[in-house]
Protein backbone atom coordinates (compact mmCIF):
# COMPACT_ATOMS: atom_id res chain seq x y z
CA UNK A 1 0.00 0.00 0.00
CA UNK A 2 1.55 3.77 -1.15
CA UNK A 3 2.36 5.35 1.89
CA UNK A 4 0.30 9.08 2.37
CA UNK A 5 2.81 11.47 2.45
CA UNK A 6 2.75 15.31 3.67
CA UNK A 7 4.33 18.24 4.25
CA UNK A 8 5.83 16.56 7.48
CA UNK A 9 7.10 13.08 6.26
CA UNK A 10 7.82 13.68 2.40
CA UNK A 11 11.56 13.69 3.05
CA UNK A 12 11.14 10.38 5.18
CA UNK A 13 9.55 9.00 2.75
CA UNK A 14 11.49 9.80 -0.18
CA UNK A 15 15.07 9.37 1.21
CA UNK A 16 16.39 6.24 -0.03
CA UNK A 17 16.20 4.77 -3.64
CA UNK A 18 13.56 5.65 -6.19
CA UNK A 19 10.09 6.75 -4.63
CA UNK A 20 7.24 7.59 -7.23
CA UNK A 21 4.58 9.99 -5.31
CA UNK A 22 1.50 10.45 -6.82
CA UNK A 23 -0.49 13.97 -6.33
CA UNK A 24 -4.17 13.52 -6.93
CA UNK A 25 -7.39 14.59 -5.74
CA UNK A 26 -10.80 12.69 -4.77
CA UNK A 27 -12.65 15.34 -7.73
CA UNK A 28 -10.35 14.36 -10.46
CA UNK A 29 -11.45 11.43 -12.64
CA UNK A 30 -7.49 10.75 -14.54
CA UNK A 31 -6.36 10.35 -11.12
CA UNK A 32 -9.34 7.88 -10.04
CA UNK A 33 -8.16 6.55 -13.48
CA UNK A 34 -4.59 6.24 -12.38
CA UNK A 35 -5.34 4.51 -9.34
CA UNK A 36 -5.63 1.17 -10.32
CA UNK A 37 -2.29 1.11 -12.35
CA UNK A 38 0.06 2.36 -9.69
CA UNK A 39 -1.26 -0.48 -7.54
CA UNK A 40 -0.11 -2.72 -9.85
CA UNK A 41 2.90 -1.22 -10.44
CA UNK A 42 3.57 -0.89 -6.35
CA UNK A 43 2.99 -4.70 -6.69
CA UNK A 44 5.26 -5.52 -9.51
CA UNK A 45 8.43 -3.32 -8.70
CA UNK A 46 8.01 -4.11 -4.71
CA UNK A 47 11.37 -4.20 -2.60
CA UNK A 48 12.65 -1.82 -6.17
CA UNK A 49 10.33 1.32 -6.18
CA UNK A 50 8.95 2.86 -3.00
CA UNK A 51 5.32 4.24 -3.67
CA UNK A 52 3.46 7.56 -2.05
CA UNK A 53 0.65 9.71 -2.45
CA UNK A 54 0.30 13.51 -1.56
CA UNK A 55 -3.52 14.80 -1.86
CA UNK A 56 -3.09 18.48 -3.30
CA UNK A 57 -6.49 19.16 -1.57
CA UNK A 58 -4.88 18.57 1.88
CA UNK A 59 -1.14 19.26 0.77
CA UNK A 60 -1.11 22.39 -1.58
CA UNK A 61 1.88 23.77 -0.48
CA UNK A 62 3.72 20.57 -1.02
CA UNK A 63 2.07 20.64 -4.93
CA UNK A 64 3.47 23.95 -5.39
CA UNK A 65 6.89 23.04 -3.91
CA UNK A 66 7.35 20.41 -6.64
CA UNK A 67 5.65 22.83 -9.00
CA UNK A 68 2.23 20.49 -9.47
CA UNK A 69 0.41 22.26 -12.32
CA UNK A 70 -2.26 19.78 -13.54
CA UNK A 71 -3.02 16.25 -11.60
CA UNK A 72 -2.90 13.49 -12.01
CA UNK A 73 0.73 13.89 -11.16
CA UNK A 74 4.03 11.97 -10.86
CA UNK A 75 7.14 13.08 -9.26
CA UNK A 76 10.03 10.30 -9.30
CA UNK A 77 12.34 10.90 -6.55
CA UNK A 78 15.59 9.78 -6.85
CA UNK A 79 17.31 9.68 -2.78
CA UNK A 80 15.59 12.03 -1.69
CA UNK A 81 15.61 14.46 -4.95
CA UNK A 82 12.67 14.85 -7.14
CA UNK A 83 14.46 14.03 -10.48
CA UNK A 84 11.36 14.30 -13.23
CA UNK A 85 7.88 14.27 -13.34
CA UNK A 86 5.26 12.61 -15.38
CA UNK A 87 1.66 14.24 -15.73
CA UNK A 88 -1.75 13.00 -16.87
CA UNK A 89 -3.05 9.57 -16.83
CA UNK A 90 -0.76 7.21 -18.26
CA UNK A 91 -1.83 3.04 -19.42
CA UNK A 92 0.23 0.37 -16.95
CA UNK A 93 2.42 -0.11 -19.89
CA UNK A 94 3.56 2.43 -20.52
CA UNK A 95 4.16 3.50 -17.02
CA UNK A 96 6.24 0.09 -16.54
CA UNK A 97 8.34 1.37 -19.57
CA UNK A 98 9.25 4.53 -18.12
CA UNK A 99 9.88 2.62 -14.80
CA UNK A 100 12.39 0.11 -16.39
CA UNK A 101 14.14 2.54 -18.14
CA UNK A 102 14.61 4.08 -14.31
CA UNK A 103 15.98 0.98 -13.11
CA UNK A 104 18.12 -0.10 -15.85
Amino acid sequence: MARVANQDNIAEITKEGLTLVDFWADWCGPCKMMNPVLEELEKKYQGKISFAKVNVEENQELAKQYKIMSIPAQVLFVDGVAKEKVTGFKPQVAMEKYLDEKLA
